[in-house]
């Protein structure tokens, strides 16, 4: 463990400024402890030049990115952890992506530099006012050993989308899957292998640039980080129980509970925490006017079942329009199923077959109870069910290029 510890720390230095040519109130990347990289993890260190071939004929290197001196080229082969074991949770990689702008710029030459703690001016717009989106989405291992990623360019659209609300600069189309390419290839051996889980891949942007009265950033900064994980639930594809929260609110009309803010994330813990530790899973929120429409999971979508119609909450503002919500709508449909993008009541809960929840981390989860005024409602005979179970075989097969992709979905890299 040691000769690996310092055979992969080679090449670092404290507090090294890895883009010396910023100003000074700039991201500086230093790395953190030798444990956050190396324990509990064991590596191998037998190494291998990166393939940067792909399906698109991508390379890394495009016009709008370069190699900082910290990136190497060169992958280490497969990393050496308990792959069966993986839950949710921060597993560092290798490297990130960053990339810079000033307002009303354009964003260019992006870097990949080590996997490491960043240093903001305390005026940074992002600590102060909260001007920052995220995105997450994943890369797959197949079998034959080349990745798989799933819709990159509906993520960027949807940062497009969001940084227009919240007065911010965006990578384009093209910059963002091609930093994302970049990224996932630079981390391959952090990709579980087949039927493993999943790279987890988190895109960042935030007013970096100091700024003191409550105005846009002057600098802003774009950031890609990957971590392989597991089941977000640790119930896996096991039914999730809810808790229907009446008197706090994920969102409010004219809010920004449509786009994928850091701030709408922040507003759910308290609800959240109080109902895991009474036992649920997570919350199920309703609309803030009428107190009786269903929105949203914490971080999930929702579809109610019955019979042969899937019904979901219509996107409206007040809910972030799910790209995994996005494909089941459509993989629903393509299977027979009618599906209804409407006002669902939650007094429709207690008459459905099924319930579930979708989104990038948990992909399909069915719902096994909803708890709601104190009356506890389950689903089935507590299995998963028949309509859960086919959605998510139906996608999950599809990212992980198990099923032909009729819908043009999948982005391969090798």
């Amino acid at each position: 463990m040691e000769s690996s510890s310092t055979a992969l720390l080679a090449g670092f230095r404290p507090n090294y400024l890895l883009c010396p040519s910023l100003p000074s109130s700039s991201l500086i990347f230093s790395p953190p402890p030798r444990s956050h990289f190396f324990s509990p993890l064991k590596f191998q260190l037998q190494t291998k030049q990166l393939s940067f071939a792909s399906s698109q004929s991508f390379s890394p290197v495009s016009r709008n990115a370069t190699l900082s001196d910290t990136y190497s080229g060169t992958v280490e082969e497969l990393a050496d952890i308990d792959w069966d074991n993986l839950g949710f949770g921060l597993v560092p990689a290798d490297y990130m992506y960053v990339m810079k702008c000033g307002r009303g710029g354009s964003f260019s030459k992006g870097e990949l530099q080590r996997f490491g703690n960043i240093e903001l001016n305390p005026s940074a717009g992002v600590l102060n006012y909260g001007q920052g989106l995220f995105e997450g989405l994943k890369a797959y291992r197949k079998e034959d050993g080349n990745i798989l990623l799933f819709r990159p360019e509906e993520n960027a659209l949807r940062m497009r989308q969001g940084a227009e609300r919240m007065c911010m600069p965006a990578p384009t189309v093209e910059q963002f899957v091609d930093a994302v390419k970049a990224t996932v290839l630079a981390n391959k051996r952090w990709i579980p292998p087949a039927g493993k889980g999943s790279l987890y891949i988190r895109p960042l942007l935030m007013g970096s640039g100091a700024v003191l009265g409550l105005a846009p950033a002057p600098e802003y900064t774009f950031l890609i980080y990957v971590s392989p994980v597991g089941n977000y639930f640790k119930e896996g594809i096991a039914p999730i129980h809810l808790f229907v929260e009446h008197e706090l609110h994920r969102a409010t009309p004219g809010g920004t509970g449509g786009v994928k803010t850091i701030g709408n994330y922040a507003a759910v813990l308290k609800a959240q925490s109080a109902a895991k530790a009474k036992g649920y899973s997570d919350v199920l929120y309703l609309d803030c006017v009428h107190k009786k429409y269903l929105e949203e999971v914490s971080s999930c979508n929702i579809f109610v079942v019955k019979g042969n119609v899937i019904s979901t909450p219509a996107i409206k503002g007040t809910i972030l329009p799910g790209i995994t919500r996005k494909s089941i709508i459509d993989v629903a449909r393509s299977q027979g199923f009618q599906v209804e993008e409407r006002l669902v009541s939650v007094d429709e809960l207690l008459a459905a077959d099924e319930v579930f929840v979708t989104g990038t981390a948990v992909v399909v989860s069915p719902v096994g109870s909803i708890t709601y005024l104190g009356k506890r409602l389950s689903y089935g005979d507590g299995g998963v069910g028949v309509v859960s179970q086919q959605l998510y075989s139906v996608l999950t097969r599809l990212q992980m290029g198990l099923l032909k992709d009729d819908m043009d979905w999948i982005v391969e890299l090798s």
